[in-house]
């Protein structure tokens, strides 16, 4: 029994991972559907272009540093392995809250709306995550517990051989996958009645999935025993039902 091979292509000594491959082509998908998107929102595409320019480091910065400080005993032995972002170790949190931040100072340069440009944007991004939860996949992580389900993936664990665990890069990738839908199709169509519903309803959402997956995950990043990625999904929970309420309240006020 094999694991899936994580390198796609080897050329000399150039190495291609399907980790790299899969996360490049979701900020490619991403970057066309916020162009098309943008057209209808009235926003210029060389803004979205130029704001890609600058969150595409932003994000994978974000990520990787979310993750290395949740994980400082092992990288404080090995601060070597810090920038080994193709073996791995991207939180999205991180990503999200360094985009938000990176989206927030672009709008303030370029007089844009913030909401406006995050509606834009935001649809892109669940469909993103599903595509490169695939990379976990291939480098053997960001697996669930043991089971024994019929669904059930093989993975190698150092300590016990061969096991069959939940493939929760499965699950959130689906998960994934439905609130892009959602988010097209159902709050954008038939509910959305000002700027910042996408961006609340995606909080809300993604969260309320990550919340469920990540406790059956074995590798969570921990805080004082507890799961970030659970603390900060209720977090952006809350964050999502006080924007929305602000909007209709706002919407009121007009």
């Amino acid at each position: 029994m094999r694991a899936p091979n994580p390198i796609a292509l080897q050329i000399g000594s150039l190495t291609v991972r399907w980790y790299g491959v899969l996360i490049a082509s979701a900020l490619v998908i991403g970057l066309l559907i916020a162009a098309k998107r943008a057209d209808h929102a009235g926003i210029a595409r060389d803004d979205i272009y130029d704001f890609f320019i600058v969150m595409v480091p932003s994000i994978i910065v974000g990520a990787r540093l979310w993750y290395v400080i949740f994980q400082w005993d092992y990288y404080s032995r090995f601060p070597g392995d810090i920038i080994k972002i193709w073996n791995g170790g991207l939180a999205i949190h991180g990503g999200i809250i360094a985009g938000l931040i990176a989206g927030a100072l672009f709008c303030k340069a370029r007089k844009l709306s913030f909401l406006k440009l995050a509606d834009v944007l935001i649809p892109a991004l669940p469909l993103g995550q599903a595509i490169g939860r695939w990379g976990n996949f291939f480098n053997q992580e960001a697996y669930g517990r043991q089971t024994d389900l019929p669904w059930a993936i093989t993975v190698h664990d150092p300590r016990l051989g061969w096991i069959h665990v939940h493939p929760t890069f499965l699950y959130e990738s689906v998960w994934d996958l439905c609130v892009f839908l959602i988010l097209l199709f159902v709050v954008e169509r038939k509910i959305k009645k000002s700027d910042g519903e996408l961006l609340f309803s995606y909080f809300i959402l993604y969260s309320i999935g990550r919340f469920f997956i990540e406790g059956l995950r074995t590798d969570s990043l921990m805080f004082f025993g507890l799961r970030t990625a659970q603390l900060v999904s209720l977090a952006l929970i809350a964050a999502g039902i006080v924007g929305l309420l602000w909007l209709k309240k706002r919407r009121t006020v007009d």
